[in-house]
Formats: C-alpha cells, sequence, structure tokens
C-alpha cells in the first residue's frame, strides 16, 4: 500500500485550500488523510473525500463529521468498531477487519473534486484494492474510482444503492448511496438502508454467503 506524503503536490488546487485551511484553522491536520484500521482487514469501506471540519479536522477518515457519525455506528451495530462514536484522533476507537479510505486525500472546495483531482489520487486507491475482500463504495464518484482503480469497464459496474458485484476470486463489491447530510436529510438514504449494506458486507466477510461467479469475458 501507498499512501501521499504529507507535503503532496499532486494537485494545485488541493494544495492552495489546504494552505489556506491552515491559516485559518491552525490546529487543522489540513494534510492529506490516510487511511484508518489494519491493513489485513478484510473490509474496506471507501469515501469520496475529507471534509472541512470532519477528517480534514481530525486527520481521520469520517472522524468529526455528521457522515462518519453514521458510519461508526454502523461499524459498531456490525462488529467492525469498538465503538459507536468518532470524536477525535486520539479518542481510542479502533476498527476491526475494517479499513477506511477516501478516493482523494485532500479537502477538495465545496467537497467537489474535479475528474483530475480524483485520477491523481488513483494510485493510492488501487494499492488499496487488493487485500480486502469485500469493497463497500460510498457514491457514484467513489463507485467510478474503485472501478478504474480495479482496471474494469464502467459499463460493466453500474452504481447503485445496495448494488453487489462480483470480483471473482471471492471478492464483492456493494454500492451505497453516500452518507452526506444531504443524503441523509431529504431521506435519499435512510439509516435502515445503510445498515442494510453494512448486514451485507459482514455476512460477504464472515461467508455467510458467497459471491456469485464471474462468467468469462
Amino acid at each position: 500500500m501507498i499512501a501521499p506524503p504529507a507535503d503532496c503536490a499532486r494537485c494545485p488546487r488541493l494544495v492552495a485550500l489546504r494552505e489556506r485551511v491552515r491559516d485559518e484553522f491552525p490546529a487543522y491536520h489540513a494534510a492529506p488523510v490516510r487511511s484508518f484500521g489494519p491493513a489485513t482487514a478484510r473490509l474496506l469501506v471507501v469515501g469520496l473525500a475529507p471534509a472541512l471540519h470532519g477528517a480534514n479536522a481530525s486527520g481521520r477518515p469520517f472522524t468529526g463529521d455528521q457522515s462518519g457519525a453514521l458510519i461508526y455506528r454502523a461499524l459498531f451495530d456490525y462488529g467492525f468498531a469498538s465503538r459507536p462514536e468518532a470524536t477525535g484522533a486520539g479518542d481510542g476507537l479502533e476498527l476491526d477487519d475494517c479499513r477506511i479510505t477516501n478516493v482523494v486525500k485532500c479537502l477538495p472546495p465545496q467537497n467537489k473534486p474535479v475528474a483530475a483531482e480524483v485520477n491523481a489520487c488513483n494510485p493510492f486507491l488501487a494499492s488499496e484494492l487488493v487485500a480486502p475482500r469485500v469493497l463497500l463504495v460510498l457514491g457514484g464518484v467513489a463507485h467510478k474510482a474503485v472501478v478504474r482503480a480495479l482496471g474494469a469497464r464502467q459499463r460493466d459496474f453500474v452504481f447503485g444503492h445496495g448494488v453487489e458485484h462480483a470480483l471473482g476470486g471471492g471478492r464483492m463489491l456493494i454500492d451505497s448511496y453516500h452518507c452526506s447530510r444531504y443524503n441523509v436529510n431529504t431521506k435519499r438514504l435512510t439509516e435502515a438502508m445503510f445498515a442494510k449494506v453494512f448486514a451485507r458486507a459482514r455476512d460477504y466477510v464472515d461467508g455467510r454467503v458467497l459471491p456469485a461467479r464471474v462468467a468469462a469475458p
């Protein structure tokens, strides 16, 4: 696995924002956010990018914002996290057989990375996808980045909430709507819907459900 250096300069727009945030919030992490959880984890949760007052502040994925509250509660409920809440990088929370990463490692303006920034981070993402048995991907942009990192064709992996894609070799990709404040507030994604995809991930990780075989091309 490879991770960007703390002073990564691949994306000028993100570097400029990072510098402005450091001036305004000196105590914030305001640097590329590395993945969280054991490298040997069988479940990898893939988000989009750090949020200003979330991972960009804490230095840990989905820690400190509303999206993280939903994720860590689900992870706890299904045995992947030691605590149901993430309050800060030093809160003692540990992940069990789960790892969390983002498609883009730095805070993007308006939480919307452009294609060039997604592509610049894609090698880091690709290095994370080798070991996990189950990839739980949050949102359409993250889904497309994961498919690209896997070297697969987008038309063979169409995004949809709760859609499951067999990757071969007993591996599985599960899609979910992103747990953004907008999606939750508009009920596009409910807690019950989110819990269901984590329940499926748990089943696949534990081998209670076997992925369908991938047909030969």
